[in-house]
């Protein structure tokens, strides 16, 4: 793994040094950490007599935001699979480790070193899923003279080129209409021209607190193999002061395994995963969620096989269709939205800051030392992880977040480094659009505030708290209760015009002067003291 150069070794096999009998490399395909897919169109006309297949681990990657350790062994381990399988159908694979000596720890710089040693005839990319390395990207013709071409990304239902023409002219960007719009075009959960069942969101059937009687299901989690301990302890090394611990991991890292972790979902926990996907229960990671997003977002599985999986359950009997339709519109929907939004609006979406957020991340956001439980609980299953689902992203850190005035930046870049499913086109619009309301409601129709009651009716958090989520105000009050409302009056003049706000805005309306003020003062005295 750390051979020197003119030596090099290839995952699992060794290159022939060149006048050996091998014919000059025709193409090098390039596939990225989160391309691990077998049908990338990179890599559809390959010729494996003559062509080699470049994978780079580089320090940049993981250093750019610090990912958490888990994130990091995940992307490198899987990687190391799929080269393995590569190189198991015949095909060369040049992979450079992260701790090989000659390492520049770049990913332009690596092309350049792969281009001297391999003199390839052109350069094959997949367009990468994120607008830095996409700008990267465009400059490698010119870094390495060498002709480069740059394939679609078809691993998704929407093309950006299909989202953009989609939201050109609208006043406003609802998810809804888009997803709708997905379900007709690609016929799931459709009776011919209908939804089935009727309607076409079941939202209001999924927002069931989980009742103590309810038990969760074992989910489906994998031991470390030889490769993964391997990667673990280069990511301890290289990574050391890095978020997160590695004790807990088991994600998926081959797609064999992926589909095992699908397989799971759909039997065990799709049949309850509408009732309680807004659920949030101490000690209880995992609940129903699917858990398959990071090997989706590394490429192991495609949404459309995860949507017809989905679909299959409904059709058997084996899945209710309100738990079927909320996950296949996460999938169908939200996923092929954000992607398409990030798209859309890069690269000024990035310093969107609508409600103009100053404040910086605190620290307990790092290190999960606070006395607000529901906080505490998330950030540390986070810890452990790299994990915590979409209710807790929202309405526990990103609700709490949006209150404070953190600065969008700052929560956007936690967020991404933090859990293993976070490349930086999903992560973003949903911090920035959701979470904290960053791009004035481009996404969004309203922010997503709300004071303790909510955490309070969705979770088992409140119990054991250090402060007491029924009072409003005083020393022992949960905090998100004179934040909430602290935000309103902040932000009135912003947010007390949108429709969907009126009803708290009425009430503050009947406050006096004073009684706003006194909130006001005692969300700031709680805020400088983070």
């Amino acid at each position: 793994m750390g051979a020197r150069l003119g030596e090099r070794q290839i995952l699992l096999g060794t290159l022939p040094p060149r006048g050996s009998g091998r014919e000059a490399v025709k193409t090098l395909r390039i596939v990225l950490g989160d391309q691990l897919s077998a049908g990338l169109s990179a890599l559809r006309d390959l010729d494996p007599a003559n062509d080699i297949v470049l994978m780079m681990e580089v320090a940049n990657e993981g250093t750019y935001v610090r990912h958490h350790k888990q994130k990091i062994v995940l992307v490198l381990s899987a990687m190391r699979h799929f080269a393995a399988e590569l190189r198991a159908r015949g095909i060369a694979v040049d992979y450079v480790a992260l701790d090989d000596p000659a390492n520049t720890g770049s990913l332009t710089a690596e092309i350049v070193r792969a281009v001297e040693r391999h003199r390839p005839t052109r350069i094959a990319a997949t367009e990468p899923g994120e607008w830095r390395v996409l700008k990267m990207a465009e400059n490698w013709q010119e870094a390495t003279g060498c002709p480069v071409e740059l394939f679609a990304d078809d691993r998704f239902f929407a093309s950006r080129a299909r989202f953009a023409q989609w939201a050109k002219g609208r006043r406003g960007w609802r998810m809804e209409h888009f997803y709708r719009e997905m379900r007709r075009a690609h016929a799931i959960l459709m009776d011919g021209d209908n939804p089935v069942g009727g309607d076409w969101n079941f939202d209001a059937e999924n927002r069931k607190k989980l009742p103590a009687a309810v038990t969760t299901p074992a989910r489906r989690r994998f031991e470390p193999d030889a490769t993964t301990r391997a990667v673990m302890a280069l990511v301890e090394r290289y990574f050391d002061e890095h978020f997160g611990t590695l004790d807990e991991f088991g994600w998926p890292v081959t797609r064999a395994q992926a589909l095992q972790a699908l397989d799971d979902f759909i039997a065990n926990a799709l049949p309850q995963f509408g009732d309680y996907q807004d659920a949030m229960r101490a000690g209880a990671p995992f609940l129903f969620h699917s858990l398959i997003a990071p090997p989706l977002n590394l490429g192991l599985l495609s949404p459309h096989e995860i949507c017809a999986a989905a679909e299959a359950a409904f059709r058997t009997g084996t899945a209710p269709l309100n738990a079927v339709e909320g996950f296949v519109r996460q999938i169908l929907g939200w996923r092929e939205y954000v992607r398409g939004v990030y798209w859309t609006l890069m690269p000024d979406y990035a310093d969107a800051n609508a409600l103009e957020a100053t404040r910086r991340l605190p620290d307990f956001y790092w290190s999960g030392e606070t006395p607000m439980r529901c906080l505490a609980q998330a950030i540390d299953q986070t810890k452990r992880y790299a994990y915590s689902h979409h209710i807790q992203r929202l309405m526990v850190t990103g609700n709490f977040a949006l209150l404070a005035g953190i600065a969008p930046r700052e929560i956007e870049r936690w967020y991404l480094a933090v859990y293993a499913d976070a490349y930086e086109w999903v992560e973003m619009p949903n911090t920035l659009g959701m979470a904290v309301f960053a791009d004035g409601g481009k996404m969004a129709s309203k922010p997503y505030a709300a004071s303790g009651a909510y955490i309070d009716r969705m979770s088992d958090f409140c119990g054991g708290c250090a402060y007491e989520v029924k009072q409003k105000t005083g020393p022992k009050a949960c905090p998100f209760n004179y934040l909430y409302w602290a935000f309103l009056i902040r932000q009135k003049e912003r947010l007390a015009g949108n429709p969907r706000m009126a009803m708290p805005y009425r009430t503050l309306a009947g406050w006096s002067p004073e009684r706003q003020a006194a909130i006001v003062a005692e969300a700031q005295a709680f805020l400088d003291r983070l």
